[in-house]
C-alpha cells in the first residue's frame, strides 16, 4: 500500500523509523531486555514520545521476527478488572483475525467462553471483536487469556500503557492476580508503561508491591535538542527550505523538549513555509495551535472552583511555580490562604492539569498554559 504520509512531523500514531527521531539507544535497551526475556516498566510524564518508542520497538522486533505477535492496549480508560480483560481478550481476538482464518479461528475457539461476537469497525470496515464476558468471572477469563498466550508457538509481546490505572480498580488485588499469571509465561514479555511516576515507582520499587524488582526500569527523558533539530531541519531541507537553528531552540524551550507539542507546531511549520527564519513564524504558528483549542479550554475550566482556576492560571502564568504554597507566590498572583492553595493543589495535580517535576509545579499540557498566561 502507498505510504498516504505527506507531513513528515506525525502527531499520531506511529508510521515508520522514517518518521520517528532518534530513541535509538532506548529503542535498542527495549529490545535487548525483551528478548532476553526481561520485562520492561516505561516510566514518563504524557506527550514525551513512551508510546512512540514502544511502537517503534514493535515495529523492530517484527522485521527481525515476522511471526512475533505484538499487542498495545491503553488501559487509561478502564475502571475495573472487567473492563480490563475485555479490552485484553479483544486485542488478542483482533490479532489473531488478522493473521487468517485459520489462526484467527483457533483463537476463538479456544476463548470461545468469553463470548466473543464479531462485527464490522465502522470506521475501517473491517471484522472487529468485542467480548461480553461475565463481570464474576473476570479471574477465570483473565486466566483463560493468559493460559491462551502461553500455548502459542509465537513470541508474544504486550505492552500494557498507563499501567497505573489498576491501582484505581474497585476489586483489591489486582497486581498480585495479574503478577501471580504473568510470572510463569515464557513466551510473552510485557511492557508496562505508566505516566503517574510515583505511581508507578510505588508499584515497581516497593517492596511490599507484587511486581517489586519484577521488571527493568526506564524512565524516558526530553530527545537531546541538537539531534531533534537534525532530524527536523531535514525534512524542511528535503523540500528545498530551511528551519533556522535558532527558531528551533525557541520552539524546543517553549515546551521543555515534549515531543507531542514540539511534533503539532512543526506539522503546521511545515504545511504553511518553505523555510522558517523567524521568530515571528514560529509565536503565530503557536498562537494559532492555542486558540484552535480554545473552546475546549474553556468548558475545562469551566468544572473547575474560582479558587482552582486561580492557582491553576497563577501557575501557568508562572510556568514553572516552585512554591506555590509560599508568600511570595501568595502575594503576587493575590491568591487566599496556603491551606486553601494546597487544597485546590491536589486537586489539579488529581486532574491532570498540573504536573509536578522535581523542580516545581507545572500545567501539564503545554498549550493550556499558554491560553491561561494569555487570558
Amino acid at each position: 500500500m502507498k505510504n498516504l504520509t505527506i507531513n513528515p512531523f506525525v502527531c499520531h500514531g506511529y508510521e515508520s523509523p522514517k518518521y520517528f527521531c532518534d530513541r535509538e539507544v532506548e529503542t535498542k535497551n527495549m529490545l535487548k531486555s525483551l528478548q532476553n526475556g526481561r520485562n520492561i516498566t516505561l516510566i514518563s510524564p504524557r506527550r514525551l514520545g513512551k508510546t512512540g518508542l514502544i511502537w517503534n520497538t514493535f515495529h523492530h522486533i517484527q522485521s527481525e521476527n515476522k511471526d512475533a505477535i505484538c499487542l498495545y492496549m491503553d488501559i487509561f480508560p478502564t475502571q475495573n478488572q472487567h473492563e480490563l480483560v475485555n479490552m485484553l481478550g479483544a486485542a488478542v481476538l483482533n490479532n489473531a483475525l488478522s493473521r487468517g482464518k485459520a489462526f484467527g479461528k483457533k483463537v476463538m475457539k479456544f476463548l470461545g467462553a468469553l463470548r466473543p461476537v464479531v462485527g464490522v469497525d465502522p470506521m475501517t470496515g473491517l471484522p472487529n471483536v468485542t467480548l461480553n464476558t461475565d463481570p464474576t468471572q473476570a479471574d477465570m477469563s483473565l486466566k483463560s487469556i493468559f493460559s491462551l498466550l502461553g500455548t502459542l508457538d509465537k513470541e508474544v509481546f504486550l505492552a500494557i500503557d498507563e499501567f497505573q490505572q489498576i491501582s484505581e480498580y474497585p476489586e483489591s488485588g489486582t497486581e498480585a492476580l495479574l503478577r501471580s499469571h504473568i510470572q510463569f509465561l515464557r513466551n510473552v514479555h510485557f511492557i508496562f508503561s505508566g505516566s503517574k511516576q510515583h505511581l508507578m515507582s510505588e508499584m515497581f520499587l516497593s517492596p511490599k508491591r507484587p511486581f517489586y524488582q519484577s521488571t527493568d526500569i526506564m524512565n524516558l527523558l526530553p530527545l537531546e535538542e541538537e539531534t531533534y533539530y537534525g532530524f527536523a531541519n531535514g525534512f524542511f531541507e528535503g523540500k528545498g527550505g530551511h528551519l533556522d537553528r535558532e527558531v528551533f531552540h525557541e520552539l524546543y524551550a517553549t515546551f521543555g523538549g515534549y515531543t507531542w507539542y514540539i511534533q503539532s507546531v512543526l506539522n503546521r511549520l511545515y504545511e504553511s513555509f518553505k523555510k522558517v527564519d523567524s521568530v515571528q513564524q514560529l509565536r503565530a504558528t503557536i498562537l494559532s495551535v492555542t486558540e484552535s483549542k480554545a473552546p475546549q479550554y474553556e468548558y475545562l475550566t469551566q468544572m473547575l472552583t474560582s479558587n482552582q482556576f486561580a492557582v491553576l492560571r497563577a501557575i501557568a502564568r508562572e510556568e514553572l511555580a516552585t512554591e506555590p504554597t509560599g508568600k511570595v507566590f501568595l502575594k503576587k498572583h493575590k491568591l487566599p490562604s496556603a491551606s486553601s492553595v494546597k487544597t485546590a493543589m491536589e486537586t489539579l495535580t488529581d486532574k491532570e492539569l498540573v504536573y509536578r517535576l522535581p523542580e516545581g509545579y507545572i500545567v501539564y499540557d503545554r498549550f493550556l498554559g499558554i491560553w491561561l498566561s494569555r487570558l
